[in-house]
């Protein structure tokens, strides 16, 4: 499948290393804001076409899909644009600003028959299937900790007065949607929806949330979400049953899970994981446009994920201009 990708920033640079490994995938074009920076990209990659208007590009007949990671305010207008043409679209974390602007682009793909898949990459790790066999070994859940909080490199610059990307809140961005969103999607990928949710959050000067706290109660069990860009170090999530616990490292990659039963020690659970772990992702998608199935448990999740962080936001008193009834 022949691919454009928009964004030319590390994430992508991740993606396509992966790609890499994934039979089928090939870079076709570069898309950027600058032609020059766009031709930078497309040498330093192996892409034959480079553009800098989104027209140019969804008119393009030797394009198949696109990858899209450019800033969370720009993925609606994007994907639309592209899945509207015909392109498949594999979207990055979070796909949208808010949950109306999640409905139109998968209403854009109906419409055209094409797919839009979220890059959502704990949902695709096979680490997640031997997560979920474990589960009923530890017994009834009572309690889920999932945690990701990790000191950004950019607040040292956003402390310097330089504010960049991920903490600029008009382009929909902040801890929760950085990083508060691989606990959110976690929590439904193991649990399902939560009957509710109370949220709290702290706020930096600009009004960007800087790391935040989401309660969320399924009745005989709650389910604590903490996630922050301004503090922490080392991250451990737990999932705490009646007959012990599983213990999570990072729980953007699952690539560390251990087993403690009460009464024993610590055991790791044996996960298949790979240095790439993006290709895994990009397999489901290349199968799911190449099939045009499994896609729907996916798109529910992704609605459903978007609509807690909407109910999060409300809550916190976060608001994008994407919120804006256009």
């Amino acid at each position: 499948m022949r691919f454009a990708v928009i964004g030319t920033n590390f994430i992508t640079d991740r993606l396509l290393t992966a790609a890499g490994e994934v039979p089928g995938f090939r870079l076709e074009a570069v898309c950027s804001r600058t032609r020059e920076r766009g031709r930078e990209y497309a040498a330093k990659w192996g892409a034959p076409r480079v553009f800098t208007d989104l027209d140019e590009l969804a008119a393009c007949p030797e394009v198949d899909a696109v990858y899209i990671a450019s800033p969370n305010a720009l993925h609606r207008a994007q994907a639309v644009r592209m899945l509207r043409a015909g392109k498949h679209v594999l979207c990055e974390k979070p796909a949208a600003s808010n949950a109306r602007e999640l409905r139109e682009m998968y209403a854009a793909a109906d419409e055209s028959g094409t797919l839009l898949l979220e890059a959502m990459r704990p949902a695709f790790l096979p680490s997640l299937d031997r997560l979920r066999e474990a589960l009923p070994r530890i017994g009834k859940v009572r309690r889920a900790v999932l945690s990701f909080c990790k000191y950004s490199s950019r607040y040292d610059r956003f402390r310097a007065g330089v504010i960049e990307n991920a903490f600029n809140p008009s382009l929909s961005n902040g801890a929760l949607m950085d990083i508060g969103v691989y606990c959110v999607h976690l929590l439904l990928l193991l649990f399902g929806e939560p009957e509710q949710i109370q949220a709290a959050c702290v706020k930096l000067e600009n009004g960007v949330d800087g790391a935040g706290t989401i309660l969320a109660s399924y009745g005989g069990m709650t389910a604590e979400l903490l996630y922050s860009k301004i503090s922490g170090m080392d991250d451990r999530s737990e999932l705490q049953g009646e007959d012990g616990s599983i213990f999570l490292g990072d729980i953007s990659h699952l690539g560390d899970l251990r087993l403690s039963l009460r009464g024993g020690g610590e055991t790791p659970l044996p996960v298949e994981t790979a240095e790439h772990d993006m290709r895994h992702e990009l397999e489901a998608f290349l199968r799911m446009a190449g099939t045009g199935r499994g896609e729907e448990p996916h798109r529910r999740r992704s609605i459903a994920a978007m609509e807690l962080l909407d109910e999060a936001r409300r809550q916190c008193g976060i608001r994008f201009p994407a919120d804006e009834t256009r």
